[in-house]
Formats: structure tokens, C-alpha cells, sequence
């Protein structure tokens, strides 16, 4: 099964039909973040978009899987981040709920699409060509941006019924980006390198 689904993920037609997925996907949630952004200070704007910024990652890689290439550093940066960006928004939507903020159809859609996000980026692990210190590098840049979130309040916005557990919050998004980190590393580990169908 896990076989035949890799086949098909490996194909430029689903690969071509993920990407304009995905660049919906990414347009819209800059348009999520529109508000955020306005009044972010320009030195930090590139920090604020979490969820878009790594779909966006992704888009280069499908991307480039279509002309037959791979960016090793830019799949490090997507895998790592649609994982951690994806599952954060599933717990943060799902802590509200249970904090008493009311959840409609909205946060369902929101739930679905960033567990795509999470799913997406880790079934083409066999396909992308990332080394250790690709990951040392996406690690740098996953922690500085926690950093820059939580000193810096730059983090996304959540809501008003868990906004007094910021800090546990921060402590949460600091250990899912260790977390996404090492599954990234040990699923490239483990799995066997896979050529594109029409590469």
C-alpha cells in the first residue's frame, strides 16, 4: 500500500495538482496574516507568516520536482516547518476549544488543511535529497524564529481564551520544533531514496 502510494505521489500529475493546492493554499493564508503583517515592523515580517511561509517552501520543491530538480535546503525548510506549523495550529484550535472559544466550521477547515500540511510534507521524504546539515541549518532557523515570536511577540495570534498560557504556549512550540526536527532526520534515516516517476 505505502508502495503503491509513493508511486502515485511521484507522478507529475499529482505533483502539478498538489502545487496549485498548495500555491491556494499559500495566497491564502498571506490574506489570514494580512492584518498581522500590516503592523508587523519590517525587520520581522519575514518571522510572522508561519503556516504560508512553509507551504510556500513547499511549492518551491513541487516545483522544482517538476523540472526534474531538488533543492535539499528548501525541503529541509518545508518538511521541518509544514510539520511543526501543521500541527501547532491543530493543537492551538483544539486548546481553545477545550478552554471554553466556540468552534465552527472555520476551525474545522483550518484543522484539515494544516494536518494536510503535517501529512504532505513527510510523504516525500523519500524523494527529497536532504543531508544532517541541511537540517542544522533549518534548526537554526526554526529556533531563531521561536525566539523571535516569543521575546519578541511576533508569535502567531491565538485565542483570547488560552492568550494567558503565552508561556506554556512558547514552551509547547519550542519543544514541537525539536520534535519536527527529529522526525524529519529519522524518517530520512530510515527510509530508502526514491526517484520521480518521470525524472
Amino acid at each position: 500500500m505505502l508502495t503503491y502510494l509513493l508511486s502515485i505521489i511521484g507522478q507529475r500529475w499529482f505533483i502539478l495538482l498538489l502545487l496549485i493546492v498548495n500555491i491556494f493554499g499559500t495566497i491564502y493564508g498571506f490574506i489570514w496574516y494580512e492584518s498581522q503583517i500590516a503592523v508587523t515592523p519590517p525587520h520581522f515580517l519575514i518571522f510572522v507568516p508561519d503556516s504560508p511561509t512553509a507551504s510556500l517552501f513547499f511549492c518551491i520543491v513541487l516545483a522544482a520536482f517538476l523540472f526534474g530538480k531538488n533543492f535539499p535546503i528548501v525541503e529541509a525548510l518545508a518538511a521541518v516547518t509544514l510539520l511543526k506549523y501543521g500541527v501547532w495550529a491543530v493543537v492551538m484550535i483544539l486548546a481553545a476549544a477545550v478552554a471554553g472559544s466556540p468552534i465552527g466550521i472555520l476551525n474545522y477547515m483550518l484543522i484539515a488543511s494544516h494536518l494536510g500540511m503535517a501529512i504532505q510534507g513527510l510523504l516525500y521524504i523519500p524523494y527529497y535529497r536532504i543531508k544532517p546539515w541541511h537540517l542544522i541549518l533549518v534548526a537554526i532557523w526554526t529556533l531563531h524564529n521561536d525566539v523571535i515570536d516569543y521575546i519578541y511577540g511576533m508569535h502567531p495570534g491565538v485565542a483570547s481564551s488560552i492568550q494567558p498560557y503565552i508561556q506554556e504556549i512558547a514552551y509547547f512550540t519550542f519543544w514541537l520544533s525539536i520534535f519536527s526536527l527529529f522526525t524529519v532526520y529519522v524518517l530520512k534515516k530510515v527510509s530508502t531514496e526514491r526517484e520521480l516517476a518521470f525524472k
